[in-house]
């Protein structure tokens, strides 16, 4: 199992309707992150100098993480959920060619 923390900004305007998305997660989205083998799925928000975060964490406890995400983004479903939750958005200024959401490394665990 590998835990993976990641970061972006939320834009000002869209936190009520990013909660409300998140409050009613559609079923066949959940079903299609167990699918992926990510578990223990949490997403928090935080605002840090004026300016709105959100932070996710979870466990994924596959073998090919970049075919699971593959596959998570080639799903219809998810690509519909994304079309509403990446408006709300606002990827970091630095983050890495490719990447949306921003990865984060972990520095400490304890179990």
């Amino acid at each position: 199992m590998k835990r993976y923390g990641m970061v972006i900004g939320l834009k000002p305007e869209k936190i009520d309707e990013y909660k409300k998305l998140h409050a009613a997660v559609w079923p066949d989205v959940l079903k299609m992150i167990k699918a992926c083998n990510i578990q223990n799925y949490s997403i928090y928000l935080r605002e840090i100098d004026g300016k709105p975060y959100l932070f996710s964490y979870f466990e994924y406890t596959g073998s090919d993480f970049a075919a699971d995400t593959a596959k998570m983004a080639a799903d219809p479903t998810t690509q519909q959920w994304w079309d509403h939750c990446m408006p709300c958005q606002a990827p970091l200024e630095n983050h890495a060619e490719g990447e949306w959401w921003s990865t984060m490394e972990e520095v400490f665990h304890q179990d």
